[in-house]
């Protein structure tokens, strides 16, 4: 129900946009959230946006680089990721939360895409 794509490989410094294609009726009922796992690390918290797409929360270590939002007509969530550091390597994962309960939690979520590998050369 959730398909993610728009990773690649890129420099550091470049940029990507994620996509996240939504087929949970009615999107705009659901908090949406982009998490990342690097090999052998756990999956981690990256951002979320709230069902209007007013509010908007990031991990340190994205904030001034990332920026989550939606389009709640295209059933769309993106992540645009600038100033991209070999550290961001990660399969980047969409998510669908019909909250109420904390963003940053994995277990938060109702459903997850498939993921979209993101590769940052030095």
């Amino acid at each position: 129900q959730l398909q993610a794509f728009g990773g690649g490989l890129v420099q550091a410094g470049g940029s990507l946009r994620l996509s996240c294609a939504a087929s949970v009726p009615p999107f705009s009922n659901y908090r949406m959230g982009w998490f990342r796992q690097a090999p052998g690390k756990e999956r981690e918290f990256v951002a979320a946006i709230s069902r209007s797409g007013i509010i908007t929360e990031y991990t340190g270590s994205v904030k001034g680089r990332f920026t989550i939002s939606r389009d709640n007509a295209k059933n769309t969530v993106y992540l645009q990721m600038n100033s991209l550091k070999p550290e961001d390597t990660a399969v980047y994962y969409c998510a669908a939360d019909r909250g109420p309960g904390t963003l940053s939690r994995v277990d938060e979520y109702d459903y997850w895409g498939q993921g979209t590998q993101v590769t940052v050369s030095s």
